[in-house]
């Protein structure tokens, strides 16, 4: 079987790389030989950017986050437009809207979230580069954004939560559909209906290691990106296909999306 990639690995957090190098030896060893490594905020930019071209498998994506809209700043918006010209990221990501922050507040109120988002957009659509899009509570307001700014360079929307239309609105646009550990729990029933409805050729795989734990792991221990069989070994039980042609398709798609070698 072909080595996984996970499309959406917090790498250069510290606790995955306090689990170093035992954690890549793992994942190696558990067939997951490649990561996209998106970016978050400023601040992290050059540390993320030194681990990425220090090995050929981890693959560098730059963004700035909803999460942390209330620090962004024009210099930063510069510093990752100069950035995407030096160290050719593969995806300009994490980027997006997240209307599940307190909104109310002014460094996260809609209009906020929302300049950072369209500039990062016009950013990638210039350079010519996917997006890796975070979208919680916001499907129809990014796909109506992405329209609007006639986006046509494709991406991925990571750790998908919506409905089947809303999905089918965004791989029209050219993306992939993210699932991860969320897919691993018994409740998470409108998902897995998702992902038996989607055409194969539509999903990733993903972790978001270290966030978002999957069933059974312990409480407080970090998601893992080694861990990425068990989300390619539900899927293959929600879809009644075989693993090894769900394995196949899925990294297919995270290559051809992201156009990686």
């Amino acid at each position: 079987m072909h080595q996984l990639i996970d499309s959406h690995c917090h790498w250069g957090h510290p606790r995955l790389q306090a689990l170093q190098p035992e954690l890549w030896q793992s994942c190696i060893a558990q067939g997951v030989g490649q990561l996209v490594v998106p970016g978050t905020h400023h601040a992290s930019f050059s540390q993320q950017i030194s681990l990425c071209e220090a090995h050929p498998c981890w693959h560098l994506a730059l963004g700035l986050h909803p999460y942390f809209s209330d620090r962004h700043t024009q210099q930063h918006l510069s510093d990752l437009a100069e950035a995407l010209v030096h160290h050719t990221p593969v995806a300009v990501g994490e980027i997006g809207l997240d209307f599940a922050l307190d909104t109310n507040l002014e460094g996260f109120s809609i209009v906020h979230q929302e300049h950072w988002f369209i500039a990062q957009v016009k950013l990638a659509q210039h350079a010519k580069l996917p997006l890796i899009v975070h979208s919680r509570k916001a499907n129809d307001r990014l796909g109506q954004l992405l329209r609007q700014l006639k986006f046509d360079q494709g991406g991925i929307v990571h750790g998908f939560s919506g409905s089947l239309q809303q999905a089918e609105k965004f791989t029209q646009l050219g993306f992939k559909i993210g699932f991860g550990g969320t897919l691993t729990y018994d409740r998470a029933q409108a998902m897995r209906r998702l992902v038996k409805a989607l055409p194969l050729t539509d999903i990733v795989l993903e972790t978001d290691a270290p966030d978002m734990p999957m069933a059974g792991q312990e409480q407080g221990q970090p998601n893992r990106p080694d861990m990425l069989p068990r989300v390619l070994a539900v899927l293959a039980q929600l879809r009644l296909e075989p693993i090894s042609e769900i394995a196949s398709q899925t990294i297919a798609n995270t290559l051809d999306v992201l156009r990686l070698n």
